[in-house]
This record gives structure tokens, C-alpha cells and sequence, in this order.
């Protein structure tokens, strides 16, 4: 086992492991470690504890030391020249027409280098901005693009939910999203409604997968038998996963009675054939209950949802 704290550098960022030594850090207090990039300024998210040594990163870089008053006068002052130097690439990028859309600035807490994030549609030749804002700053210029999904990351926003936006605020790294987890919840299959602010489908429909596999696994499909509690057979007309309610249509004067209602029940007073969880199902299963347990089969979204798939999965790869 290896004693670690975690520190992070940005809002939501990843927490990445140094070792405290002998300082007393709590989580929320600052320290200055050097990375990869330099000396850097971070707060702790995680307190010191252990872990096994295979999730360590060797070598395992020690904490500076933890932040002084004047370190966190400096970290103001570096945020302060960050809107300066946002100011002077803007001017730098119309100078030269690119096509590019600057994001954010960040300094090493060493100046040591200054980044600079943006987005753009394709490939950008930035050499001669990175000669002109070197002239300027006198430190080493890093231009790095990021995807759409990064750019609302930092900028975050109010989510359709009217929380801060997830990423925003606690996801330290994204995961895959596609349309199979919108249909596993029962969603309308309208891009509009499964897109987060980014344009991409929502990261909560992600977090809330295996909750929802979960309770669909002990619901019956939508036109599946059933057995009532109270000895009636009837057909699923409709269903609540998170009431885990199932509505169903029986025949009140027996198999041949004409007289049908639809009655409600708690899925655990049914009995029926259960359902095998997604991992079990053939593709043929799941195209069957797309198309006919959810009634839904619109051609125009199902196209529109398969180019933003193409698009998270391409992200993704990059």
C-alpha cells in the first residue's frame, strides 16, 4: 500500500497522487507540486490515504509544500494576467484569420509556460500565432484543441435538470454516451431532449444506466403475459420503472369474457418470465423492443441520434 493525497488543478478536473510526506494536508487545502508541466498550483481533493500500489503512477512525485499566503497571492495574480493574455491572443488570432475559437488561458504557476484552449472544425496551422505570442509573453506558448464536450467542461453553464452542469462540477473524466441508454430509459428518441449543452447526448443518461437496467430488469415487456395476484391472465399495456408499477389488460369475465380493464400492480405481485439483462440480449431482442414495445420507430430521429453517436464515439477516439 502507498500513502497518497489527491490534488486536483481545475474545477471537476482529475484528481491526480502525490506523496504528502510529513505535511498535515486536509481536502480543501492548497499545495504546490510539480508535474509534468511544471510547478503547479492545486487544491486537495482527496486527504491522505492508501492505495494499492498498482493504481500509482510511478515515480510517485512528492508535495512541494503546502501553500503560503504568498502562493495564494500569486495564484490571484496569475488569474489576473490570464484575462490579460486572453485579450492578447483574441487580437493575435483576428490578426491572422484563423479560423479558431478561443476558450480559456491557464499559466503554470512557475510561468514557466502559458496554454492556451480552443476549438475549431478542423486542423489549424497556428505557427506563426505561436511566434507572435511569444514575442509578447516571453514564455513558452502552448496551443492545445479540444472537443466540444471540454469546451462546456470549462465553461460550464445550468443543465435542462436546472443544476450546474455536471461535468462542470464533479466529473473528472467523460465516458461513452450512446443511444442505446436514452432507449433503455424509455426516452423520447428527439436529439433535442437527449442533448446536453454541448450538443452531444447528456453524460447523465450514463450515470443513470445501471439504475435503470436494473429496474427494467425485473419489469415484463410491454405485450408480455402476465398472471395477476388476483388469478386473472392480461397483456402489458404500459409500465413505470421507477414506480416499478406495471398497467395491465385483463379480462374481467374470464379468457373468453368480452369485458376488459386495464388494471395496475406492483411488479412484485406478478408473475411473469423475467427479463435477461441487457448484456444477455441478442441485437434482434433489442430491435424488436425498440420498434414494438416502445412503439416508437421515427426515422428522422433514429438517423439524427445515429450521426450524434458517430460524432461521441468519434470525440472519444480523438
Amino acid at each position: 500500500m502507498t500513502t497518497i493525497i489527491g490534488v486536483r488543478f481545475r474545477t471537476a478536473g482529475k484528481a491526480y497522487y502525490f506523496d504528502p510526506l510529513d505535511y498535515e494536508v486536509k481536502m480543501g487545502d492548497h499545495v504546490i507540486v510539480e508535474t509534468a508541466r511544471g510547478i503547479e498550483y492545486g487544491y486537495v481533493a482527496c486527504g491522505r490515504t492508501e492505495v494499492s500500489d498498482d493504481k500509482v503512477v510511478a515515480p510517485l512525485r512528492p508535495v512541494l509544500r503546502v501553500a503560503t499566503e504568498e502562493d495564494d497571492l500569486q495564484a490571484a495574480r496569475l488569474r489576473e494576467k490570464e484575462k490579460e493574455a486572453m485579450a492578447v491572443c483574441a487580437e493575435k488570432v483576428a490578426k491572422h484569420k484563423l479560423e479558431m475559437k478561443l476558450i480559456d488561458c491557464e499559466y503554470t504557476f512557475d510561468n514557466s509556460k502559458v496554454l492556451f484552449y480552443f476549438t475549431a472544425d478542423g486542423r489549424v496551422d497556428f505557427r506563426e500565432l505561436v511566434k507572435d505570442l511569444a514575442a509578447v509573453f516571453h514564455t513558452r506558448i502552448e496551443l492545445r484543441q479540444i472537443g466540444v464536450r471540454d469546451e462546456t467542461k470549462i465553461r460550464g453553464g445550468i443543465g435542462i435538470c436546472g443544476r450546474e452542469l455536471c461535468c462542470h462540477t464533479f466529473l473528472a473524466d467523460f465516458a461513452p454516451v450512446s443511444v442505446k441508454m436514452a432507449k433503455e430509459q424509455n426516452l423520447s428518441l428527439n436529439p433535442t431532449k437527449i442533448s446536453g449543452n454541448c450538443g452531444r447526448l447528456m453524460c447523465c443518461l450514463k450515470n443513470e444506466e445501471d439504475a435503470y437496467e436494473y429496474l427494467n430488469s425485473r419489469l415484463p415487456n410491454i405485450g408480455d403475459t402476465v398472471k395477476t395476484p388476483d388469478g386473472l391472465t392480461g397483456e402489458v399495456k404500459d409500465l413505470n420503472v421507477l414506480k416499478q408499477r406495471v398497467k395491465v389488460l385483463v379480462h374481467v369475465n374470464g379468457a373468453d369474457g368480452e369485458e376488459k380493464e386495464v388494471r395496475d400492480y406492483p411488479v412484485e405481485e406478478l408473475k411473469f418470465r423475467e427479463r435477461r439483462r441487457r448484456g444477455e440480449r441478442n441485437d434482434e431482442e433489442l430491435r424488436n423492443r425498440d420498434e414494438d414495445g416502445n412503439g416508437r420507430n421515427d426515422e428522422e430521429d433514429l438517423r439524427e441520434l445515429e450521426r450524434l453517436e458517430k460524432r461521441e464515439t468519434h470525440h472519444i477516439d480523438e
